[in-house]
């Protein structure tokens, strides 16, 4: 078996091996993974952190021995904490890293301006970080403050803060521990919302006062109560409530 790490910014992940094809999610810099399959210009990937897979470009990674894999599975993890930062190269040069990228697990950084993240921080912390989010437009598979979906949104931003989600928005919903009212949450649990056919198919991070911020057009901040999301530019509900989720 291969494995592999993301050497620049922003990697899309597709479903198939087309560059016009639907982008699953995103390698931000310094993650790494598993090839499942090699062809001549593509490789079909498993993302360390959530096992999500797809297919990449090889000429955007650089393959890792399973020593290199292996050793930076057993570091503890850095974040880029800045919407924007810059890490020096081997080369010398500037190269811009975005919010939530994994510092410390390539070699070949000189230097690194920014802030950084590197210890677990406590569940009140979530929301500081959601907030640097907030206008993010909406992208279907996006992890960044350039663009990010809503279970993109409460991925990262469990992730920079030291906590482990999956990548759908069905998937989360399986993980942390139900609770039966809106007014038994805490700021930093998630709420999850289904469609007409009773798939979980949104999420958002629950703030405080039954507020929530969540994705929809961009990264944004409605009401929340037993119903589900209203927002008030509409004057109407735009998601219906499934389930609330301690995770923390």
């Amino acid at each position: 078996m291969q494995y592999g790490i993301c050497p620049i910014s922003i990697v899309p992940v597709r479903a198939v091996t087309e560059e016009a094809g639907e982008m699953v999610t995103q390698l931000l810099y310094g993650e790494h993974f598993k090839v499942l399959e090699s062809r001549k210009h593509w490789s079909k990937i498993r993302i360390a952190f959530d096992n999500h897979e797809g297919w990449v470009l090889n000429r955007q990674l650089d393959f890792i021995t399973k020593e290199e894999y292996d050793t930076i599975e057993d570091t503890p993890k850095q974040y880029a904490a800045d919407l924007i930062s810059y890490i020096e190269q081997e080369n010398s040069m500037l190269m811009p890293v975005l919010l939530g990228s994994a510092i410390n697990q390539k070699k070949d950084i000189l230097k690194f301006e920014g802030n950084l993240i590197a210890s677990q921080q406590h569940k009140e912390h979530l929301i500081k970080t959601a907030l640097l989010y907030l206008n993010a437009p909406e992208l279907w598979g996006g992890k960044t403050p350039f663009g990010i979906d809503a279970p993109g949104l409460a991925q990262i931003v469990y992730k920079i803060n030291g906590h482990h989600l999956l990548r759908s928005a069905e998937k989360q919903a399986t993980q942390g521990t139900p609770l039966s009212f809106v007014e038994e949450s805490e700021a930093g649990d998630l709420a999850f919302f289904d469609n007409s056919n009773g798939i979980i198919n949104h999420v958002g991070i629950i703030m405080e006062n039954n507020y929530i911020i969540h994705v929809n057009g961009v990264v944004r901040i409605d009401r929340l109560d037993h119903t589900g999301i209203f927002n008030n530019d509409l004057r109407n509900y735009t998601h219906t409530l499934r389930v609330i989720k301690k995770v923390i």
